[in-house]
Protein backbone atom coordinates (compact mmCIF):
# COMPACT_ATOMS: atom_id res chain seq x y z
CA UNK A 1 0.00 0.00 0.00
CA UNK A 2 1.10 3.71 0.36
CA UNK A 3 3.70 4.79 2.39
CA UNK A 4 1.81 6.49 4.90
CA UNK A 5 -0.36 3.19 5.36
CA UNK A 6 2.91 1.04 6.19
CA UNK A 7 4.51 3.64 8.48
CA UNK A 8 1.02 3.75 10.10
CA UNK A 9 0.78 0.20 10.42
CA UNK A 10 4.62 -0.50 11.59
CA UNK A 11 3.97 2.27 14.53
CA UNK A 12 0.69 0.32 15.23
CA UNK A 13 3.18 -3.07 15.93
CA UNK A 14 5.86 -0.66 17.42
CA UNK A 15 3.59 0.14 20.32
CA UNK A 16 2.26 -3.15 20.69
CA UNK A 17 6.16 -4.66 20.90
CA UNK A 18 6.85 -1.87 23.15
CA UNK A 19 4.01 -2.52 25.57
CA UNK A 20 4.87 -6.14 25.56
CA UNK A 21 8.24 -5.60 26.59
CA UNK A 22 7.50 -3.35 29.32
CA UNK A 23 5.69 -6.58 30.81
CA UNK A 24 8.34 -9.16 29.47
CA UNK A 25 11.82 -7.02 29.99
CA UNK A 26 14.06 -10.32 29.04
CA UNK A 27 11.99 -11.39 25.57
CA UNK A 28 15.44 -10.95 23.43
CA UNK A 29 13.70 -12.24 20.85
CA UNK A 30 10.62 -9.75 20.57
CA UNK A 31 13.19 -6.85 21.06
CA UNK A 32 15.22 -7.58 17.80
CA UNK A 33 11.86 -7.70 16.44
CA UNK A 34 10.91 -4.18 17.65
CA UNK A 35 14.95 -3.08 16.40
CA UNK A 36 13.92 -4.50 13.12
CA UNK A 37 10.33 -2.44 12.58
CA UNK A 38 12.21 0.63 13.55
CA UNK A 39 14.56 0.46 11.14
CA UNK A 40 11.95 -0.33 8.66
CA UNK A 41 9.89 2.42 9.80
CA UNK A 42 13.06 4.90 9.97
CA UNK A 43 14.05 3.84 6.48
CA UNK A 44 10.84 4.83 5.04
CA UNK A 45 9.82 8.01 6.62
CA UNK A 46 12.94 9.00 5.56
CA UNK A 47 11.76 8.35 1.82
CA UNK A 48 8.64 9.98 2.21
CA UNK A 49 10.71 13.17 3.67
CA UNK A 50 12.72 13.07 0.61
CA UNK A 51 10.04 12.83 -1.70
CA UNK A 52 7.18 14.66 -0.39
CA UNK A 53 7.68 17.10 2.81
CA UNK A 54 4.55 17.84 3.40
CA UNK A 55 3.03 14.70 3.81
CA UNK A 56 5.88 13.68 6.15
CA UNK A 57 5.07 16.33 8.31
CA UNK A 58 1.45 15.80 8.01
CA UNK A 59 2.22 12.02 9.13
CA UNK A 60 4.66 12.59 11.95
CA UNK A 61 1.51 15.23 13.35
CA UNK A 62 -0.56 12.62 13.55
CA UNK A 63 1.08 10.04 14.39
CA UNK A 64 2.65 11.71 17.10
CA UNK A 65 6.15 10.41 16.25
CA UNK A 66 9.42 12.38 16.77
CA UNK A 67 11.26 13.54 13.60
CA UNK A 68 14.29 12.20 12.71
Amino acid sequence: GSVEFQVFSFTNKIRRLASHLELHKKDFSSERGLRRLLGKRRRLLAYLAKKNRVRYKKLIGQLNIREQ
